[in-house]
């Protein structure tokens, strides 16, 4: 009787074992399908303007030529004047890192003085946005500003590379 006790509580303990794995299985596919299934929120700032990230980004920039003597490296997109209204949240430039690059970037508008009128979350090869959320708003004028491209490894640490800055005019009606 005693062995029919220890050979019944050994099943018992190993069908309870086999219910909780089952269990830890379902638990996990569910949130695995959830996370894959959610739409990726859009960027936001601090004063919640909303810029939205594509992954085919393309800044019409001429590139090297195949056939040139040209020395290829990262691609850093230029700018010569923007315009945007007084008021204005947001400012319609086309900010993002070319697709031919092997790094990403950081991304941050400011103007000549300091001012950080956006900054970018990681942006890979051939992502950007055609409409950055400015964290203000400026009065009107003509102001010096700057893209500061901080280019990064695609590593999990995002290992900080060079840096590049592509000033414009932006012009405040």
């Amino acid at each position: 009787m005693n062995n029919n006790n220890e050979k019944s509580r050994k099943k018992t303990i190993i069908i309870i074992l086999l219910l909780i794995i089952l269990a830890g299985c379902i638990v996990t596919l569910v949130v695995l399908v959830r996370s894959l299934t959610e739409e990726k929120p859009p960027v936001e700032n601090a004063k919640g303007v909303v810029g939205t990230i594509v992954d085919n980004w393309d800044p019409n920039v001429s590139r090297p030529d195949e056939r040139s003597d040209q020395k290829k490296g990262t691609m850093i997109p230029g700018y010569s004047s923007a315009t945007m209204n007084e008021g204005d949240t947001s400012l319609k430039l086309s900010v993002g890192n070319p697709k031919e690059n092997t790094v990403g970037f950081f991304a941050t508008v400011k103007l000549a003085d300091g001012t950080v009128l956006y900054t970018s979350p990681l942006l890979k090869p051939g992502q950007g946005l055609e409409e950055i959320p400015l964290n203000k708003s400026l009065s009107k004028g003509t102001y010096n500003a700057i893209v500061f491209y901080q280019c990064v490894l695609l590593d999990e640490e995002h290992t900080p590379l060079n840096a590049a800055e592509s000033a414009f005019t932006l012009i405040v009606n």
